[in-house]
């Protein structure tokens, strides 16, 4: 993917921050009025709302919230109403249950964890582990739901310890020294994940 498709690739949400497609915006995001060509036919889904929030799937750029104006065909015409705080995109999280592994950093313990995955965002995973692991301290972790598996530097934030003995300890991580092109592939796994889990409308059901 070239850079200049990655700054021109948005997410689409609507007014309760639920993915409805993606979009390449054909005008400068500075412009007061936008349009977004809707890609992968979902502009009948588009265009059951009032209003879009245009999620940048590059590293740069802000969301944008717009409302639509009119459509022709793929393209649909927004209002440009302001720029939202990008905090959203990266705290953007969705349930998942991959299975994967973890591997010292800064911990004491050697060889390598197995973890279950809860949810991932473009900031950082929450994961189940049978193995005790300290907060504060540093892991590799390997995220296979990416266009390529990346093995990327998480940091431990928390956790909250099982009820039960021989249950899993669920900690939450963020990912750290990420380079551009990390963070875009896991930008684009997390909003594909989005929309591949979005409910299904009526028409979707009957083809």
């Amino acid at each position: 993917m070239t850079q200049e498709i990655q700054k021109n690739s948005y997410l689409l949400l609507d007014s309760r921050n639920t993915p409805v497609a993606r979009g390449e915006l054909l005008t400068e995001p500075e412009a007061p009025t936008l349009q977004v060509r809707v890609l992968d036919d979902k502009v009948s889904d588009v265009m059951d709302h009032e209003e879009l929030q245009l999620v940048p799937m590059g590293v740069n750029g802000k969301t944008i919230l717009g409302r639509i104006i009119r459509c022709r065909n793929d393209n649909i015409m927004l209002e440009k109403l302001h720029s939202l705080d990008n905090d959203m995109r990266q705290n953007l999280r969705i349930p998942t249950d991959f299975k994967s592994y973890i591997y010292p950093i800064t911990g004491r313990w050697r060889g390598r964890r197995s973890i279950e995955a809860k949810d991932l965002s473009c900031g950082g995973v929450a994961f189940f582990s049978m193995d005790r692991l300290q907060v504060g301290e540093q892991v590799e972790i390997i995220i296979p739901v990416t266009s390529q598996p990346l093995i990327l530097r998480c940091k431990i934030l928390r956790e909250r310890p099982a009820e039960q003995e021989q249950e899993a300890t669920l900690y939450a991580g963020k990912f750290v020294e990420m380079c551009g092109d990390e963070e875009m592939m896991v930008r684009e796994a997390v909003f594909n994940i989005q929309l591949q889990g979005r409910p299904r409308s009526a028409e979707e059901k009957q083809a």
